[in-house]
């Protein structure tokens, strides 16, 4: 994922603004400003009371509840986000960062398949979103990855695959460069 094993924190908590800028409506700003300004400050349990607060009023709030499971993979309830997300997809399927973000989570429990499968679908439904396809990316190379290290030790002789395995390796060694915002 972008921002390799790095990305979960920082990469949700961009999401989450650049989400709440581009849904947010002028008459509940504040809401959506003041639950985001508790995730940047580190504040995730907060930030999930007043999410909840609000979503005792608007349960389908699609963008609350964005931020609600920024806010709980913030706080490391990523079991709790991961339902979020899911169900945030299930009734927004138009919406590609519900379905980034979760990838965003599978891919933090190696769980790439799932992670791969999620991005698909963010792509699907925002074929211009760089960031998913820069996240998809990184997963495919996991992916990859897995499989080389899988035909390493089934076949330790086969001096081809070493080569392949090392370069992916070093790909996620690498100091990354921090994820731009998604627009």
């Amino acid at each position: 994922m972008t921002a390799a094993p790095r990305f979960s924190s920082h990469c949700l908590r961009l999401l989450a603004l650049a989400a709440a800028m581009a849904w947010m409506s002028p008459a509940w700003a504040d809401d959506y400003a003041d639950v985001n300004a508790l995730i940047r400050s580190g504040q995730a349990a907060a930030a999930i009371a007043k999410a909840d607060q609000y979503l005792a009023g608007k349960p389908r709030d699609p963008q609350m509840r964005f931020l609600k499971g920024v806010a709980q993979s913030e706080a490391g309830r990523t079991a709790d986000a991961i339902a979020t997300f899911t169900a945030l997809n299930a009734d927004y399927p138009e919406l590609p960062e519900p379905y980034n973000n979760l990838a965003v989570l599978y891919a933090g429990q190696a769980q790439f398949d799932k992670a791969r499968a999620a991005l698909e679908m963010a792509v699907r439904a925002n074929p211009s979103y760089a960031v998913a396809h820069e996240n998809l990316g990184d997963v495919y190379a996991r992916l990859a990855a897995v499989e080389y290290a899988k035909a390493q030790q089934l076949d330790a002789g086969n001096t081809s695959v070493a080569p392949k395995l090392t370069l992916i390796r070093q790909l996620f060694e690498r100091p990354r460069a921090q994820v731009a915002p998604a627009r």
